[in-house]
């Protein structure tokens, strides 16, 4: 006679659950460190300007510290981009990215409007770092 027990076939919710959820975590926290990796790879230190439609110049080195990722686990995503400046200018980054114009005082204190062509660098790194993402969720949950 064959005996078979019901409880072995079914699966544990709350298991399975946490398995997908530590599985995003991991999967998206890598996904974001790769795409700040590139970003970070493609601003080269040099003293002229960048072309438009290339990534910035880092004249400091302050624009690839401050770009940063972290997984956000109410929305089940990552965010990846350089945090805004303190000090200064704060709409620098997004000015760099898509371009735009922005208000300013000169050396004399006079208001004066600078117009930035935008030098994309988190929209290519992303995009360079988007195929390699279903490779990383294979056979990822456990």
């Amino acid at each position: 006679m064959i005996r078979m027990v019901t409880k072995a076939m079914f699966f544990d919710r709350k298991k399975v659950l946490g398995a997908v959820d530590r599985t995003t975590r991991k999967v998206l926290s890598r996904f974001g460190a790769f795409v700040r990796t590139t970003a970070r790879h493609s601003i080269r230190k040099r003293k002229g300007v960048s072309e438009p439609g290339s990534p910035p110049s880092g004249h400091v080195g302050l624009l690839k510290k401050l770009i940063l990722f972290g997984y956000d686990a109410n929305r089940r995503s990552v965010v990846i981009g350089p945090m805004p400046l303190r000090s200064g200018p704060g709409e620098a980054p997004s000015l760099l990215e898509y371009g735009g114009r922005a208000r300013r005082k000169d050396r004399r204190g006079r208001n004066v409007t600078a117009t930035y062509r935008p030098r994309p660098f988190m929209g290519p790194a992303f995009e360079n770092e988007k195929p390699k993402l279903p490779a990383m969720w294979a056979d990822s949950v456990r």
